[in-house]
């Protein structure tokens, strides 16, 4: 292997290992709500399929959830292997699943546009949000014994969170429509 290839893999590696540790940061930046908490994860997540790619955005959000199912307390409430019980544990499913979509979408041309970005960003939310809901509905419904009605379910898992989540889809795309070009001249 060239010390070019060996450069870029290494690079990749450090990527990943930094979008990794910023959605761990993100999740300790939150806004306590009454079922799950309002965070900075899915920003970070968003950016890493961003700036990354789908394949490594992706990687890099499964080293965060390999890191908090190992036992580290990187989620917004802890880790371990049990916090797949936890009804929040499906937006996590979420954020890999959109990172890669995110990326996909967005890295479709070398120069995405603010629309594309976007596009890409909301096309992640609602993945998360599909994803994260059914997830919560199923745990409370099936594990916690919890009944949870569809009013409870829009207000407090969808609507609470519209807003906040739409702030950092703009966010996401404003920040990468800049730094793209900064990291392409870079990365050649």
């Amino acid at each position: 292997m060239s010390d070019e290839k060996r450069k870029i893999k290494l690079q990749d590696v450090l990527l990943c290992a930094l979008f990794a540790a910023l959605t761990a940061v993100g999740a300790f930046l939150r806004i306590p709500t009454p079922l799950v908490p309002l965070t900075l994860q899915y920003l970070f997540t968003m950016l890493a399929g961003l700036l990354l790619g789908a394949r490594l955005g992706a990687v890099s959000v499964l080293c965060y959830i390999v890191a908090g199912l190992a036992g580290l307390p990187v989620f917004a409430e802890g880790g371990g292997i049990g916090y797949v019980l936890k009804p929040s544990f499906g937006y996590i499913i979420g954020f890999l699943i959109a990172a890669w979509v995110t990326g996909r979408i967005a890295n479709k041309t070398d120069a995405p546009s603010l629309k594309r970005l976007l596009a890409a960003c909301f096309a992640g939310l609602l993945i998360v949000y599909g994803i994260g809901v059914l997830y919560l509905w199923l745990v409370n419904r099936l594990y916690l014994d919890k009944s949870l009605g569809l009013k409870t379910l829009f207000i407090y898992c969808f609507a609470v969170y519209v807003p906040g989540d739409a702030l950092q889809c703009v966010l996401a795309s404003v920040l990468v429509k800049r730094l793209l070009p900064i990291l392409k001249r870079h990365r050649a």
